[in-house]
């Protein structure tokens, strides 16, 4: 059973909040600029899709049957995946005869990916 207890050294043991700072905080977020992080984060939380993102990284541009292959899934597995990257703003496409081909879609997601990769490959050093 979840409780809201946290341990001690977890929460502030006296209310000492500056409502000047906290204001000007709030002030510093637009909630559609929130959302839209949420949106990004929500998109790369399936390992596959991030496979994909990384891979988009390494190769800059892959067709759907070179992904799908890397996954080990169908192309339609990977096209559904491909389509949520790219309906998050996260991949684009374009399409040569008859064959589709993906990248990431801007330097900010290249960049987000990249350092998170970096991220975790320093925590796994460190473990």
């Amino acid at each position: 059973m979840k409780t809201d207890i946290q341990p001690a050294d977890e929460v502030c043991e006296q209310h000492c909040g500056d409502s000047a700072r906290t204001d000007w905080l709030q002030g510093e977020f637009r909630e559609d600029d929130i959302l839209g992080m949420a949106q990004i984060f929500k998109a790369l939380s399936d390992p596959n899709r991030v496979k994909i993102a990384c891979l988009l990284l390494q190769e800059q541009e892959c067709c759907v049957c070179d992904i799908a292959s890397v996954l080990g899934a169908s192309i339609a597995t990977a096209s559904h995946h491909l389509r949520q990257l790219k309906l998050m703003g996260i991949a684009k496409s374009r399409k040569d005869g008859k064959n589709v081909f993906y990248s990431l879609k801007d330097h900010h997601i290249e960049t987000l990916i990249t350092m998170t990769l970096e991220h975790q490959k320093e925590r796994n050093e460190h473990e």
